[in-house]
């Protein structure tokens, strides 16, 4: 197995005696959170200290690989559902078995799908942190200005189209929409909205070469083709959220972590709003969440096991949700976060629950899932049909899950 050979975690002991624990997360929107969490933990756990490595998310599962592999992983780290499985099946993580059957952590404490996505083969190796879903930010600066209605529950793909195209204002470089060729943010959701699917219920099959998902991903190819997006590369070179918070793209698909970011930023406090996303053949969003994990040869398994039963307790939610971080997993911790940004309609990320899709996964995600922006881009960019992209990728996935066995 790939993580056979790992040994020893990376945590020790302190000169003070005290048991020194690493906790590796990827996004500096929420260190303060999980500053106050860690502060939390080591007031009621006085012999043990946390110490928080912030590593970007490029080069996070680069670095956790290696670490992993030469035995000096983080004690508990953050794992998302694309690594989930594959992290379980080879060893890598301390199955949590024990806190669930003594109660310390209890999976009715979280959604039902993101306590299923962190386990494997019948046992828990993650504890539910949070969860995200997308919605529809607008500029209600530039919809005033178009006179466009701003975007409600009735909106549905042609009533972007049909905003994006009044939006748009080539003398002033303004886009009506940035159609990214992003999977969680734009091409999953609307692969599920038009009736399709990614991975097969069974997780054997690609869902890539279907009618459905090709007319998702035309939703998106569409947009660009007809200039009320930009370019591929325009959205390479700048991010499209930095488009979003300069006033340039009047609508953007972003994910409930981009909330935090847009009431930082003064352009966007003031200007911008959310609603959940327009429907296609049916309403769908895409669900995804975090889970902490324990290094499976970590060399403090008691005390990385408390710590990370204590970043599922309610206490460490409601943290979390005060800062608005993020939405967190803990089952009625979520309020709090809507009411930590005001100025926008949060309740919108909540009003898409009832028909969220899970994030599509399998046991190695990465092997076809790290392929789709290569495989897609000439799709984007008119430089190949979207049914034949579509094809391609599909032929390249189903290899990859052949091979999972």
């Amino acid at each position: 197995m790939l993580f056979a050979t790992a040994c020893s975690g990376g945590g020790g002991a302190s000169g003070s005696g005290k048991v020194e624990l690493s906790y590796r997360i990827w996004d500096k929107n929420q260190m303060p959170a999980m500053q106050q969490i860690v502060d939390k933990f080591e007031t009621s756990h006085p012999g043990i200290n946390v110490t928080i490595q912030l590593t970007p998310s490029a080069e996070f599962w680069t670095k956790m690989q290696a670490n992993v592999t030469g035995g000096d992983a983080p004690d508990v780290f953050w794992i998302n559902g694309a690594h989930a499985q594959f992290y379980a099946a080879n060893g890598a993580l301390l199955p949590l078995s024990d806190s669930v059957k003594q109660g310390r952590i209890d999976p009715a404490n979280y959604p039902k799908s993101l306590v299923d996505l962190y386990s494997y083969q019948g046992t828990q190796y993650g504890v539910p942190k949070d969860f995200d879903t997308v919605g529809l930010w607008y500029n209600k600066k530039l919809f005033d200005a178009a006179g466009v209605k701003y975007p409600d529950d009735t909106w549905t793909w042609d009533t972007v189209k049909d905003a994006a195209r009044k939006l748009t204002d080539a003398s002033k470089g303004v886009h009506g929409i940035a159609a990214v060729a992003a999977g969680q943010e734009n091409y999953y959701d609307t692969i599920f909205q038009a009736g399709g699917y990614v991975i097969s219920p069974d997780g054997k099959s690609s869902g890539y070469d279907q009618p459905a998902a090709i007319a998702g991903l035309r939703f998106w190819t569409d947009l660009v083709k007809d200039g009320v997006s930009p370019s591929l590369q325009s959205m390479t070179d700048t991010a499209p959220s930095q488009m979003f918070e300069s006033g340039k793209v009047a609508m953007y698909y972003g994910g409930s972590w981009n909330a935090i970011e847009f009431a930082r930023n003064d352009y966007t406090k003031a200007n911008a709003d959310v609603a959940v996303l327009p429907a296609g053949m049916k309403r769908a969003v895409t669900l995804h969440g975090l889970a902490n994990v324990v290094a499976a040869k970590t060399q403090h398994p008691e005390e990385a096991t408390q710590f990370v039963e204590f970043l599922g307790s309610k206490e460490a939610a409601d943290i979390q949700a005060g800062t608005g971080a993020v939405i967190p997993a803990f089952n009625g911790s979520q309020d709090a976060w809507v009411k930590s940004m005001p100025q926008f309609h949060l309740q919108a990320y909540l009003d898409e629950l009832p028909y969220a899709m899970t994030y599509p996964t399998s046991k190695n995600t990465d092997a076809w899932q790290q392929q789709e922006p290569k495989v897609l881009a000439p799709a984007w960019t008119g430089d190949k049909d979207v049914a034949t992209v579509a094809r391609e990728m599909a032929d390249l996935m189903n290899a990859a899950l052949r091979k999972e066995g």
